[in-house]
């Protein structure tokens, strides 16, 4: 069931929380919201959720929230997260997302800079981080933990749980019926809701400010554009604190009547995904990339027959998706086979891996291989690439159903319009653009200079009007002898090896390219152990001699893609995994190449000095904050002999 027009145009005009209300009043019965919990699918109607967001609402309000006080939201995928969300937003509050992952002292600092007043915390382990900062966050009144397991021994005022939250404002509810009404229809559609982290692959993140009409136009162009519909599935597995699900959350789903579906664990995001059919889905490349690597290591795996009809079958599709991306006809024959192996072999595989009644799957974020991208077309998945920003209050910038050039990002979704300034960045013009950075005018001038959002990537638009991403524009390296190549595009072709987790390449300056390889570490450890090739640890596996000739042998293999003045001549398998909390990652999971670069210093140096092999000692900070030591020594590989 479509939404009406009419009924669209209607909605526009409203903030988040007034368009829910709306929603709650026309789809009150319906489903709203699924949560997977100890096996059982429980749900929300939306007249339910409304109620949550209305006792949230009136207990921020018992605790002393105020239009203009700011809220902090330390959680993963649940419905808890939108309740707690959206109720400080009713009351015209601004919210802040943080990554469950970050450790005590990014807290810190990132609530200092926000000035939250109240913290909501996931459960013991988030209080806990909080706890130890407590002296340093002194805005914050009071922390609401969410759940409480672990937490009966905890007597602290400071401390409330959500349980209790909700009884102060059913409570309040019962004494003012008309206060959250009022509170919730003094909003404008011209207010800011919600800050965002950027990526922070340069530094510090900067807080990008938005309004409740930024995520609605951005709703609006999805509702136009993508098959969505009343009651379609989406499932929720990209952090809170990450634009995408936010863009969705808050913004598509509330918009659209969608129902948003809660995974109960990572680990059972496969089986969820088959019960729950998601209609549609973005999320980021590496969740991709690491698809794409577990089905082709099974099928390695697999029997002799299996594997045949796989391997025909892939051949067969990306023949049928290489024509339909040049805009040219199908064989018949082809079409006939492909038909044949949809039932053989695409099906089945889809099934797997819980993609088969997704219409619409899009890629996200890190720039990602042309190849992952056919690879799943060609068994039938209808995967996108897409291009946002969290400035951009997400994707505006998609591949058609029909133009889908795994190279591209496609075309600009409606009332978004694209150019390419003379130094080839890629410049953004949309109602939906971010309103500043908070407390930040310089930066914010810099960004949104002439009304366009100057997103600092470089790229270029190809005949057919499909924009193409080369990379960040001050990330592009020149070679000594002047040849210019992106870091990403390497990278992300390395990436498509089921072998390969990360990698970071170098060659500013230099006379060729050279690169880091973190192997991945389940794959890689499954090879092994076939092989039955004993290791210990990450470190012991990554500088054992066969695997370092296993990914050789990929390196090669993809060198032969490259053009040759990207192709890596000497490469290094690190001995730890890239990690955010080493701050060698953003907690999206994007590289900080110059900080890589210059805490690797000695290891790119040996790279090109002619050294065969180096001995490091390494500092990982592991979770709870302490340092250790890594001492091992590492062989520098030659990929192509150097000229």
């Amino acid at each position: 069931m479509k939404m009406d027009r009419e009924y669209l145009s209607e909605l526009k005009m409203y903030t988040i929380p007034q368009i829910l209300y709306k929603q709650a009043e026309r789809l009150k019965n319906k489903v709203a919201l699924r949560k997977k919990s100890l096996g059982i699918w429980e749900t929300v109607t939306w007249g339910d959720y409304l109620k949550f967001v209305r006792n949230v609402a009136l207990g921020l309000i018992s605790l002393g929230i105020k239009r203009g006080d700011h809220v902090a939201i330390i959680m993963d995928n649940q419905p808890e997260w939108l309740f707690c969300e959206l109720g400080a937003q009713s009351i015209g509050a601004i919210t802040l997302n943080l990554f469950t992952s970050s450790i005590a002292k990014e807290f810190s600092v990132l609530l200092n800079r926000f000035e939250a007043k109240i913290v909501v915390a996931q459960d013991q382990e988030q209080v806990d981080k909080l706890l130890e900062i407590r002296d340093e966050i002194n805005n914050v009144t009071k922390v609401i933990y969410v759940d409480p397991t672990g937490m009966s021994f905890y007597k602290d005022d400071w401390l409330i749980s959500f349980k209790e939250l909700l009884e102060l404002g059913k409570k309040l509810d019962e004494r003012e019926p008309d206060l959250f009404e009022r509170e919730l229809w003094k909003g404008k559609k011209e207010d800011i809701n919600l800050m965002m982290m950027t990526s922070g692959t340069t530094g510090i993140p900067k807080l990008a400010m938005l309004k409740h009409e930024n995520f609605i136009d951005m709703a609006l162009k999805w509702i136009e554009t993508a098959p969505i519909e009343v009651g379609d599935n989406w499932i929720s597995i990209t952090p809170p604190a990450w634009i995408v699900d936010q863009m969705w959350g808050i913004g598509v789903a509330i918009m659209s009547g969608m129902v948003m579906n809660f995974p109960e664990t990572q680990e059972t995001l496969a089986e969820d995904y088959r019960e729950i059919g998601p209609s549609i889905t973005i999320t980021s490349s590496r969740f991709w990339e690491d698809l794409a690597s577990k089905i082709r290591v099974k099928i390695d795996d697999s029997g002799f027959i299996k594997r045949k009809f796989y391997d025909w079958g892939l051949k067969i599709g990306g023949l049928v998706t290489d024509l339909e991306a040049r805009k040219k006809p199908v064989p018949v024959h082809l079409k006939i086979l492909k038909g044949i192996f949809k039932y053989l072999v695409y099906r089945p595989l889809l099934d797997r891996v819980g993609c088969l009644q997704i219409k619409a799957a899009i890629t996200g974020g890190h720039p990602i291989s042309p190849d992952v991208i056919r690879f799943f077309r060609s068994v039938g998945l209808n995967l996108k690439h897409a291009y946002g920003l969290t400035e951009g209050c997400g994707v505006f910038q998609v591949q058609p159903d029909d133009e889908v050039k795994p190279e591209t990002v496609g075309k600009p979704l409606p009332r978004t319009e694209i150019r390419i300034s003379e130094e080839n960045e890629i410049l953004v013009k949309s109602p939906s653009l971010f309103v500043g950075y908070y407390k930040d005018e310089a930066e914010t001038k810099k960004a949104l200079e002439d009304g366009y959002l100057h997103t600092g990537d470089a790229g270029y638009i190809d005949e057919d009007g499909h924009l193409i991403v080369i990379g960040r524009k001050e990330e592009i390296m020149r070679l000594k002898g002047g040849e210019a190549f992106s870091p990403d595009f390497i990278e992300t072709r390395l990436k498509f090896s089921p072998y390969i987790k990360e990698a970071v390449v170098f060659g500013e300056g230099r006379e060729y390219v050279t690169g880091f390889i973190c192997i991945d570490f389940g794959n890689v450890g499954s090879w092994a152990e076939a092989r039955m090739i004993p290791y210990t640890t990450y470190t012991d596996l990554s500088q054992q001699k066969p695997v370092e000739e296993l990914i050789l042998s990929e390196v090669r293999r993809i060198n032969h893609e490259l053009p040759r003045p990207m192709r890596l001549k000497r490469i290094l398998l690190l001995y730890k995994m890239l990690d955010p909390d080493d701050e060698e990652l953003t907690r999206t999971g994007k590289v900080r190449r110059k900080f890589v670069y210059q805490r690797y210093i000695d290891l790119v140096e040996a790279m090109y000095s002619g050294k065969e092999e180096i001995e490091v000692t390494g500092k990982v900070q592991y979770r709870d904050g302490h340092v250790g030591t890594i001492t091992t020594k590492v062989r520098i590989l030659n990929v192509e002999s150097i000229q």
